[in-house]
């Protein structure tokens, strides 16, 4: 009888168990969110800080629940990143089931957001979970990205809570391996308009890979 997991019910140690995944303490296994980050405009700048005016503003008004999150603060910075304009595309609540090979286990959940060929995923850790940190959500993310139809190339994605995020890339290796960046707070000046570099940064990597492949 097969089993089905919901990915949300995943912690850490179940996807090391499962997927045999494991973290990659190289500093240089991830330096695409370090290095050449495209610079931004002052006019997005000025944006991002509307934004983080925002967050303040509504921390005032508890719950911050996750709808609220993605369209006050995830969905404008997507939307200054041009990331809902071609060649972009973003499809939310995307079903992901993944079979565990010689196990009669499937994993199902949902994404909130895909970005770019499914080698990009973007996820807002749920509503009930806001006050934890992104910890709670990377085994999910983690477990989302290894459906990635394309195991060649390197998968890369953000949580966030609103509050903070963390960026995680992925190799499907032999052993699958995985590192994050560093954390970012919303709370912090500049950090948002790195979030934004980054996530500019990572979509370009993402699509001359892809134009590699063809």
């Amino acid at each position: 009888m097969v089993q089905t997991v919901q990915a949300q019910n995943i912690d850490m140690r179940y996807v090391i168990d499962h997927f045999g995944i494991r973290f990659n303490r190289d500093e240089n296994f991830f330096r695409e969110w370090q290095e050449n980050l495209p610079e931004i405009t002052d006019s997005q700048k000025q944006y991002l800080d509307q934004v983080r005016e925002g967050y303040f503003n509504l921390l005032e008004h508890p719950p911050l629940l996750e709808g609220v999150v993605k369209m006050a603060i995830l969905d404008p910075i997507l939307f200054i990143g041009g990331f809902f304009l071609s060649p972009f595309y973003i499809r939310s609540e995307q079903p992901i089931d993944i079979a565990l090979e010689d196990q009669d286990v499937v994993v199902r959940g949902r994404i909130d957001s895909l970005v770019l060929q499914e080698q990009l995923w973007l996820m807002v850790i749920e509503s009930k979970k806001f006050a934890f940190s992104t910890e709670e959500g990377l085994a999910q993310l983690l477990v989302y990205m290894l459906a990635n139809p394309n195991p060649e190339q390197p998968t890369y994605g953000m949580v966030t809570t609103g509050g903070s995020f963390l960026f995680v890339k992925l190799l499907k290796t032999e052993t699958p391996q995985y590192t994050t960046s560093r954390l970012f707070g919303t709370r912090n000046i500049g950090d948002l308009y790195e979030v934004l570099r980054i996530l500019r940064k990572l979509t370009a990597v993402v699509r001359s890979n892809e134009n590699h492949t063809l």
